[in-house]
């Protein structure tokens, strides 16, 4: 019978997300090794995915080869419009995980994509095969700032911006935006500058259509305080330790 999570001893998680907390790989691909019976532990075939194990203390092979987690990969990657943020598509459509160089693809292990981004949104996206930063990153209670330039339809007036700041409840679900400054407005289109704390399911489109305003194009700027440089669409670099550390305060990191 499996072992239900807040039963696990210190430092034990199912094996599924083991494999996944290493960088190994998802827990989905995990879940189909272990499955199939290519996942051995301790010697022994273990074919129960929810199986409690310590990840860094047990011996794990995968179809005789034994695990070790992945170096720490760190990523920031300027996203191009049009793609998406997923591992896969099935519609066939191109993913950010298929930008990535041959050589930085073999070495990352299993990367995760960071608050990701719609397919008509551009910018600043993070990977990383770092669970825990991933996790941290995300947890609205570290205030992570994500800075957006946004342009909508229409003109946003200043009435409509005290709305914005004060927040919307929007399908039950209150929208409220750490900041947000009209950078330039016509009868056509608004141009305006929106920081999120907390990255809810496109809360800045629906923060605008709540307002009748249609969002035309969405570019993520910053992350922390990381910003895009000198990368063009479709370009990564490596995040080096010193860079998280500078950019992310108290945040997990492993050397």
């Amino acid at each position: 019978m499996p072992v239900s999570s807040h039963k696990r001893k210190p430092g034990h998680v199912a094996l599924e997300r083991a494999l996944s907390k290493l960088g190994i790989a998802s827990r989905t691909k995990a879940r189909e090794w272990i499955l199939a019976g290519k996942v051995r532990v301790n010697g022994k075939v273990e074919t129960r995915p929810l199986f409690s194990v310590w990840p860094e203390k047990a011996r794990i092979e995968i179809e005789g080869e034994k695990v070790a987690a992945a170096s720490p990969l760190t990523l920031l990657l300027y996203k191009p419009k049009g793609i998406i943020t997923t591992h896969s598509d099935e519609k066939g459509r191109k993913t950010v995980f298929s930008l990535l160089p041959e050589k930085i693809s073999k070495q990352a292990g299993h990367l995760i994509a960071v608050g990701r981004l719609d397919r008509a949104t551009t910018g600043l996206l993070i990977l990383t095969n770092d669970t825990r930063l991933s996790a941290w990153l995300t947890d609205p209670v570290n205030e992570v700032r994500r800075v957006y330039l946004v342009t909508v339809r229409g003109e946003v007036t200043e009435s409509e911006l005290g709305t914005l700041r004060k927040g919307v409840l929007e399908q039950g679900e209150k929208l409220l935006p750490d900041a947000v400054v009209l950078r330039k407005a016509s009868r056509k289109e608004s141009h305006l500058t929106v920081t999120l704390t907390e990255g809810k399911n496109r809360e800045i489109r629906r923060l605008f259509a709540s307002l009748n305003h249609e969002v035309t194009r969405l570019k993520r700027v910053s992350y922390g305080s990381l910003e895009l440089g000198e990368l063009k669409p479709g370009d990564c670099r490596i995040l080096s330790l010193d860079e998280l550390k500078a950019a992310f305060s108290g945040a997990p990191l492993r050397g």
